[in-house]
């Protein structure tokens, strides 16, 4: 039973990091630019090389290098990806629940993917890659009106239109149509996929959240103001810190007027613990204290501090799930 009650605690967080709205918006920004990046690529980029052995290599890279280049950028633009390498980094992920671990995982790889699917399924919609890696392996024989003699070479110039043989011409546009239908649909079965995995993802994330719907849309704009005001506030912090530091170098500091405003306006700032920094850096879950909700790590710092329990505080810190 007490196994059981921990599975059952632990994967209720599974939904707690997926911000429904912003990570729509966001994800509809990424999916548009991957578009105009794939039609770009296709208008002014590709150019299949017609020749047997090369058309094969070359539409595959052009569909799977930028996908995987994409979905590169899309692990390391993630903050959740350096959330998780600074909690192993302090605290060798010895708190890290598996489940934990699961959620996190989740949304930096479903995050990281929304790019290189995109620019798969838009690769595959158009067909021009699949067509220029399949041609070759068009099998004459079963083209009605197709000249049997014909090998992969000849086949292979099929996407290059004015390389294509007078033999070939006339069978050229049924070809083109084969393989376009193809490709787009493995298109659309992959669009039917990603939609009915998005779909049981919102299920299972609408059915284990803790939270009601109200409260964790309320979470969600606690974390963005949260998140917004910490980095507007760390760059007064050091720039203040850095003129307080310069000041006592050179005996004076240039400063422009709104500079000048802020520093006589906060006097003097200290510097942060290395100690406090780790304490509110890595990965946090949802958790409560007396029934009271803690939103963040930076949160539940706040709390125990204003108790002065540093002992339950140190404790705490450590804690994920």
């Amino acid at each position: 039973m007490a196994a059981a009650a921990l599975v059952t605690e632990n994967f209720k967080f599974v939904s707690l990091f997926f911000k429904s709205k912003d990570v729509m918006i966001f994800n509809g920004l990424i999916a548009l630019g991957t578009v105009a990046s794939q039609t770009a690529y296709n208008v002014f980029a590709f150019n299949c090389p017609c020749s047997p052995g090369r058309n094969y290599r070359y539409g595959l890279v052009a569909i799977g290098v930028p996908a995987l280049a994409f979905f590169l950028v899309g692990i390391m633009m993630n903050k959740s990806t350096w959330d998780l390498v600074s909690e192993c980094r302090l605290r060798n992920c010895r708190k890290l629940s598996g489940a934990a671990a699961f959620a996190l995982l989740g949304t930096i790889i479903g995050r990281a993917v929304v790019a290189p699917l995109t620019w798969v399924v838009i690769s595959l919609l158009q067909g021009q890659a699949y067509t220029c890696a399949l041609s070759e392996f068009v099998d004459p024989s079963t083209l009605e009106g197709c000249p049997s003699d014909q090998g992969c070479e000849d086949m292979a110039k099929l996407p290059c239109e004015g390389s294509v043989s007078m033999e070939l011409q006339g069978v050229w546009a049924g070809i083109e149509r084969r393989l376009k239908y193809e490709s787009q649909l493995m298109g659309w079965l992959l669009v039917a996929g990603i939609s009915l995995t998005v779909f049981l993802t919102l299920c299972v994330k609408r059915c284990s959240s803790p939270l009601g719907y109200q409260q964790e849309d309320y979470w969600s704009q606690y974390r963005s103001n949260e998140k917004t005001l910490f980095q507007r506030t760390a760059a007064v912090h050091a720039r203040l810190l850095a003129a307080e530091n310069i000041k006592g170098f050179f005996g004076f500091v240039a400063l422009e007027k709104g500079e000048k405003e802020q520093l006589a306006e906060y006097q003097s700032v200290s510097p942060i613990s290395s100690t406090n920094w780790n304490r509110v850096t890595g990965v946090y879950l949802y958790r409560e204290k007396n029934g009271l909700p803690l939103y963040s790590r930076l949160n539940k710092w706040a709390t125990y501090s204003l108790e002065n329990n540093v002992e339950a505080l140190d404790k705490e810190m450590d804690m994920l799930s």
